[in-house]
């Protein structure tokens, strides 16, 4: 039963990000996450650029918390949706104090991030 709620949960997410709007995204990013971090350099927060496919905590140079340098997790878009929605619920004892709870907000701006290529560092 488990995972069908599972199965399920990932489905309907799956097809939230399908429907993202990379546009719209840029412009979310800048009014939500824009305050600590940037796309190009670390602020509060790391880069942003490059992040789909990259491991969590894995930034040269930015002070991590523990719990999320030794995650082990692999940034996409199911997890970058989940990070958004609760940050503290994915990876306990990280230092992200902030949550996005509009689920299209959250798929705009996931969009906008896989367009933001490695090469941008």
């Amino acid at each position: 039963m488990r995972s069908a709620l599972v199965l399920a949960a990932a489905l309907v997410a799956a097809a939230a990000w399908a429907d993202g709007d990379a546009q719209r995204g840029r412009l979310a990013y800048e009014a939500r996450c824009g305050g600590c971090h940037s796309v190009d350099a670390d602020r509060i927060g790391p880069r942003h650029a490059g992040i789909v496919g990259r491991r969590a905590g894995s930034v040269p140079g930015f002070a991590y918390s523990d719990a999320l340098r030794s995650s082990g997790l692999v940034w996409d878009a199911a997890l970058l949706d989940r990070w958004l929605a609760n940050p503290e619920a994915l990876v306990p004892g990280q230092r992200m104090g902030y949550r996005l709870t509009d689920a299209q907000e959250r798929a705009d701006i996931i969009a906008y991030l896989a367009t933001l290529g490695s090469g941008r560092h």
